[in-house]
């Protein structure tokens, strides 16, 4: 099928913080940068195939180890919230992208202007989710040691997704991008934007319309479909380590999904078909960005973007 839809179109990507971290691997800066080149592979061609790419990463992994370093340097430095480790690690994952991405770019002979936006998020002060801590970060543990964490550290922990155990933290709602409008105007100047790193800072609004952060992370996906929104995006892609999304999920009878509409992956969503921490939030995302307006919503691995644009790979959801 080839792509017959007038360029540029405005597509948020959106990538997982583990795709810059292997299984396998300690995550070091090294490892992390190696990670990026390859996982632009796919944002390059779908640039050249004349797409307006708006990137957004996750920061679990990163975000993790920043709190570890944080809880072991206690008695030497100042305690730092939740809330500015994540716009910590969105600054680094945003040079580390934006520089990756800049390299790639020359040495394909374009010189597009590439810039990474710290990103504000609003949310509701008064959301439950506050209240109950069920976002992943860090790194993956067996049951034993991460309930060993928990008793030591004062963690809520759980099983993620059949990956091991990982720590919670509170994770509420994104309402708005306080950046939006800069972000409009970086996008119709040809620039391409990272925005929105490891789903955002969470802020809320004060009675006098002042902001302040939060001590929480935000669901990149979601966080996305916020974005989308706010800027008029037509697609929305979330990129994940499988290429398919599927039902029944590793079990004797898993089904991929090629193409589906929104009202079966709600019923799919409410059914229990997708795990909570993992898939569940990308179906939510999908849902809410084609419930707003978008047009579609692809969710494949880093390796199958612009095939997933063309409808020969990855999981579609559409009105």
């Amino acid at each position: 099928m080839s792509l017959e839809f007038t360029p540029p179109r405005i597509v948020v990507i959106a990538i997982g913080g583990n795709a810059l971290v292997q299984k396998g691997q300690r995550g070091t800066i090294t490892e992390q940068f190696a990670n990026t080149r390859r996982m632009l592979k796919g944002i390059i061609e779908a640039i050249k195939a004349g797409f307006m790419p708006v990137i957004i990463h996750g920061n679990g992994p990163q975000v993790g180890d920043a709190l570890i370093r944080v809880e072991t340097a206690l008695d030497r430095v100042p305690e730092v919230p939740l809330g500015v480790l994540v716009a910590d690690t969105e600054g680094s994952l945003g040079y580390m992208i934006a520089q990756s991405l800049t390299n790639t770019l020359r040495r394909e002979g374009m010189s597009l202007p590439v810039t990474s936006v710290l990103t504000q998020v609003v949310v509701d002060r008064n959301d439950p989710a506050l209240a109950r801590p069920s976002k992943p970060i860090g790194p993956f543990y067996t049951k034993q040691e991460a309930q060993r964490q928990a008793r030591l550290r004062n963690w809520t922990v759980s099983e993620d997704a059949g990956r091991g155990w990982r720590r919670l933290v509170p994770s509420p709602r994104p309402l708005e991008i306080v950046e939006r409008d800069t972000i409009r105007l970086l996008i119709q100047h040809g620039v391409i934007v990272i925005a929105a790193g490891g789903g955002g800072v969470p802020v809320y609004v004060e009675d006098d319309g002042t902001l302040e952060g939060i001590d929480a992370v935000i669901d990149k996906d979601l966080s996305a479909s916020v974005l989308g929104r706010d800027i008029g995006a037509q697609w929305l892609a979330i990129l994940m380590s499988e290429t398919q999304v599927a039902i029944n999920y590793q079990k004797p009878n898993q089904e991929f999904l090629g193409e589906i509409r929104i009202r079966d992956a709600g019923a799919l969503l409410e059914a229990g078909q997708f795990a909570e921490g993992s898939m569940a939030p990308k179906i939510r995302a999908a849902i809410q960005f084609l419930e707003w307006g978008g047009e579609k919503v692809f969710i494949t691995d880093t390796n199958h973007l612009l095939e997933a644009f063309r409808d020969e790979a990855g999981t579609r959801i559409v009105p």
